[in-house]
């Protein structure tokens, strides 16, 4: 089974970050994976993102045109990739920074104020983390336990914040898959 998506969102978010720790939960079990960053000149500020494919066999092309899933932090990241959806896929969007919903009505949509859950977790900065945890969470792509290993590693210099980036993790993964549990 292959689960592919998009992480998009302004430059200094940690777009890259998540999906390059996304990628190594895959790897970390075992699976095939890709991951492909794509941004502009500008680099904080400007819009970036970045695909992951995890399969159970060889991938393919690390480029996907039509993504089984979008990560949106962002209100261009989402005009930009929520057209190009396949049906039945997963729409996570940050309304911390996102005034609307979806406009698909043939995808999953997992709403999440990502920098508000970051600010009041007292890290303000994790928003990424919270929109990974959600994707995770909805879509059960790889395991928790794998992406909470790949940030303990990650963060292994800087151990002071292992845990608040854990914690906003947790907070995303918590909302993703009560959001999947409900759909089952």
């Amino acid at each position: 089974m292959q689960q592919d998506v998009i992480m998009a969102g302004f430059g200094g978010q940690g777009i890259l970050l998540i999906g390059k720790m996304l990628a190594y939960a895959g790897m970390q079990e075992g699976k095939e994976v890709s991951w492909l960053p794509s941004y502009g000149p500008e680099m904080r500020g400007g819009t970036c993102n970045c695909t992951v494919v995890i399969s159970d066999m060889p991938v393919g092309s690390p480029v996907i045109q039509s993504p089984r899933a979008v990560v949106a932090m962002n209100l261009p990241s989402l005009e930009k990739f929520e057209p190009d959806m396949k049906a039945g896929g997963h729409l996570v969007i940050n309304t911390s920074l996102i005034n609307r919903s979806a406009e698909r009505d043939d995808v999953e949509v997992v709403e999440i104020p990502a920098n508000t859950i970051a600010q009041e977790l007292g890290n303000p900065r994790g928003a990424n983390m919270v929109a990974l945890g959600a994707y995770v969470g909805a879509t059960g792509a790889v395991s928790i336990e794998q992406v909470e290993a790949v940030v303990r590693s990650t963060f292994a210099a800087k151990p002071s914040v292992i845990d608040v980036n854990l914690e906003a993790l947790h907070k995303g993964y918590e909302i993703g898959l009560e959001h999947r549990l409900e759909k089952a």
